[in-house]
């Protein structure tokens, strides 16, 4: 459940920096030289799609739904990557999602699934 949660918390997130992003390239400045200079719409789109993924499979985990376990490791590892990239535009709210990316991680890999611990 905790992934879960944390998860929709991000996918929610996401889809405010997205839509900040691409409603205005003001909002958004880089701070210093970076290696990863992307548009600001760019990653307001990116931020949108994979915050609405991080919704969706957040709620698919919440349901118990088998698939959503795999693909909650895979999509939280994709947004700490991407969050990573995003570093210079909001420094400190890229280290919070890589936090909570980090979290979730940890909370699929370690969770019980129906009270018994999962095992590889």
């Amino acid at each position: 459940m905790f992934a879960g949660v944390l998860m929709l918390v991000e996918g929610v997130l996401g889809i405010l920096k997205g839509i900040a992003g691409i409603a205005e390239d003001d909002v958004y400045t880089r701070i210093g030289d970076y290696t990863f200079k992307f548009d600001v719409t760019a990653w307001g789109w990116i931020h949108l799609i994979v915050g609405i993924v991080l919704a969706v499979v957040g709620a698919g985990i919440l349901k118990g739904v088998a698939w959503a376990r795999m693909a909650g490791v895979a999509i939280a590892a994709l947004d700490i990557i991407l969050n990573f990239m995003w570093l210079p535009y909001t420094p400190i709210w890229a280290l919070i999602s890589i936090a909570i990316g980090t979290f979730v991680i940890w909370a699929l890999c370690t969770g019980t699934s129906n009270g018994r611990p999962t095992t590889a």
